[in-house]
């Protein structure tokens, strides 16, 4: 009887402990970003909605990949092609690490930057009070498009 007893509680615990574990994974994901609700969960989308949040930061790719919430190994995958395009910048080395964040100067990070707040706000169901361009109008020789 001492054995079931043992055998009933440890059972017992497991299943709180797994109950336990499912509710804190069913409330990290409602804590998804506008972004994410939208567009889905992939690597190369969290790796843009952590670049969203921590815009001001540089970081190291093993920090980027750990905070991002993706492995190293799939942001290796595309990091060369957001470097390709400027969206992300180079901006110092700690010893052997390089240091990158989101290139504000890039047209592209600054309206994806916008969108994603857009986004944010039409989530929340906050108004605009302005009237702001997402997308900035392309020039065409010399001129800004009107």
């Amino acid at each position: 009887m001492f054995l079931i007893l043992i055998v009933q509680t440890i059972l017992r615990e497991t299943f709180i402990k797994s109950n336990i574990l499912i509710i804190l994974y069913k409330m990290e994901n409602k804590n998804q970003s506008a972004f994410l609700e939208y567009f889905g969960d992939t690597p190369k989308l969290r790796f843009l909605n952590f670049l969203i949040g921590n815009h001001f930061f540089d970081f190291n790719m093993t920090d980027m990949a750990r905070e991002a919430n993706i492995s190293y190994n799939s942001l290796v995958v595309f990091f060369d092609e957001f470097l390709e395009k400027e969206i992300l910048v180079k901006t110092r080395r700690v010893g052997k690490s390089d240091m990158y964040k989101l290139n504000m100067d890039n047209v592209i990070a600054q309206n994806f930057l916008k969108f994603a707040w857009f986004l944010t706000k039409q989530n929340l169901g906050v108004e605009e009070e302005e009237n702001i361009s997402i997308i900035q109008e392309p020039e065409i020789k010399g001129k800004v498009a009107a």
